[in-house]
Order: structure tokens, then C-alpha cells, then sequence
């Protein structure tokens, strides 16, 4: 038997993936820490423990490759298992990467380099989640709680995009689907349009009714604002530090990959907000 290896099964974007994949006919392993006990398809996958690999592997002739969370470098948890990954036969993997490169962290290109120069092997670099507005996101939170966004960013654009269309593109590339066919190694992925944070609290506010209002912070701001919502000092600097680029205009872009892969345009974010307003009414 092969199948699909997923791992960071349970997450907003393997999660969507799992899905589209059963949905297909595909057997799938659904990794994560903490295995659900009711999912046959479930297993155990660890990045610090090299042990759990194996059976995660078993059977499986391809790897979507979600990154350890919060970590400016991934490479030194990553690399021994893409290598264990190689000698087990895998003969595709898909790594949910980023188009916003986090400052200061190298390992996370040099991840995205190794996958690339593996036949067959590709990258989605994404751009900004637009589950981000959702809790359990501290963004989400915020806006829940208080109605508002803080943000370093200024009116910078980015091209976020849903985390049903990177799922969807994942499955193409997977499952040889609609545009698997071309021969390239690496993905820009964003939704239709670039938005402002304003423009997407304006949107947030016309489909919900929930008046939602933008915050113009220092970066030194959103760092605490970060590392009080629990994140790892490092990250909370780099992520906060980003920032700065999409108030630079640095992150002001969009591409076509999605339509190219699923032949389908990406969702507008209005159609996000309107899938999810009643989230931002629950308490």
C-alpha cells in the first residue's frame, strides 16, 4: 500500500488536506503529538523524537511536510527525518513553507533548498493564513475579545490567503491533480487580492456586524503583545519583525499558482469571513 503521509494531520491546513485526500480514495497517516484514539488512520509523529518516524513512514510513499511550529530552526528536527524519508522510497514531498522569511533565521531557507533539490520534491511558499482572524491565533483573539487589531504593520498589503486553498494545492501536487504536471520545484501561494490590515477589519465588520477596529503599534509593542499570548521570545521578535516588511510593502503581492494547480481561483477574503462570521460572535 502507499499513501500520504500528513504531517501536522490535525492543524488548519492538514486538516483540510486529510480531508480532501479520504475524500479521493487516498490512504493517509495523520501525524501529530497526540494521536486521536478513534482515527485508524492516526499515528504518532514527534520532530524530537526520531523513534516515532518510522511508523509515521510506514507504507507511505509520499510526505506533506508541515515544519516544527514556532522554530527559527527547523532544520536540525527536519533534516534526519527527510533523510529517513529518502531511504524509505519516499518519492514526493511537499513542504508547507512561507513566503515571509522570518529574520534571522537561515535554516528555514536552507529547509526549503534541500526539499527543492530533491527530484520531485516541491515547496508551497504561503503567505499570510487568513484562518490568522480566527482564535485559537492571538490575531483571532483579540478580535473576538476586543474587537480590534494591533498591528506594527501600518497599511502595508499582504496576499493572505485560506488555508482550504493551500490544502487543495497540496492535494494536486499529492495526488498528480490538475497542474501536477509542471515541473516546478516551488510555489508562491497567496489569496486573490492584497489587503491591509484596515481593509480586512472593513470586511470584517460588513459581514459580521461586528464593528472591528485597527491598532497602530510599535514592533517593540507587538512583541510584548506576542509574548504575552505565550509565544517563545525568539519567535515573538521574528514574527513581530515582519511586520516591518509588510509596513515596507515588501509582502505587497499575489500569484496565480492556485488557480494553476486546482483550477480554481483562491477564495476572497470576504467569502472567508462569510464561511466564518458566526465565529466571531461566540464568546
Amino acid at each position: 500500500m502507499t499513501g500520504v503521509l500528513v504531517t501536522g494531520g490535525t492543524g488548519k491546513t492538514g486538516g483540510a488536506l486529510v480531508g480532501l485526500l479520504r475524500a479521493g480514495g487516498v490512504p493517509v497517516h495523520v501525524a501529530s503529538r497526540n494521536p486521536a484514539a478513534g482515527d485508524p488512520d492516526a499515528v504518532r509523529f514527534d520532530w524530537s523524537d526520531p523513534a516515532t518516524f518510522t511508523d509515521a513512514l510506514r507504507s507511505m510513499d509520499r510526505v506533506f511536510l508541515v515544519p516544527p511550529v514556532e522554530s527559527v530552526d527547523p532544520m536540525p528536527l527536519v533534516q534526519p527525518f527527510l533523510k529517513q524519508a529518502q531511504a524509505a522510497g519516499v518519492r514526493r514531498v511537499v513542504l508547507l513553507g512561507s513566503a515571509i522569511v522570518l529574520p534571522n533565521a537561515p535554516s528555514a531557507l536552507d529547509l526549503a533548498d534541500y526539499v527543492r533539490a530533491q527530484r520531485g520534491w516541491v515547496v508551497l511558499r504561503a503567505s499570510g493564513f487568513m484562518q490568522n482572524f480566527l482564535r485559537p491565533h492571538p490575531l483571532g483573539k483579540s478580535i473576538n475579545r476586543f474587537r480590534e487589531i494591533s498591528t506594527a504593520a501600518g497599511d502595508g498589503r499582504l496576499g493572505w490567503i485560506d488555508a482550504r486553498d493551500i490544502a487543495a494545492s497540496a492535494a494536486a501536487l499529492l495526488t498528480d491533480g490538475v497542474g501536477a504536471q509542471r515541473e516546478d520545484d516551488d510555489y508562491l501561494l497567496t489569496g486573490p487580492k492584497a489587503l491591509s490590515y484596515q481593509e480586512a477589519a472593513d470586511i470584517i465588520s460588513a459581514h459580521t456586524g461586528r464593528h472591528v477596529r485597527v491598532n497602530k503599534i510599535t514592533t517593540e509593542q507587538q512583541i510584548a503583545a506576542y509574548r504575552s499570548a505565550g509565544m517563545p521570545a525568539e519567535f515573538a521578535s521574528a514574527l513581530a519583525s515582519v511586520e516591518e516588511g509588510i509596513r515596507a510593502g515588501r509582502e505587497d503581492r499575489v500569484s496565480t499558482a492556485v488557480l494553476d494547480l486546482t483550477g480554481r481561483s483562491p477564495r476572497p477574503f470576504a467569502e472567508f469571513v462569510t464561511d466564518h462570521a458566526p465565529d466571531w460572535h461566540q464568546p
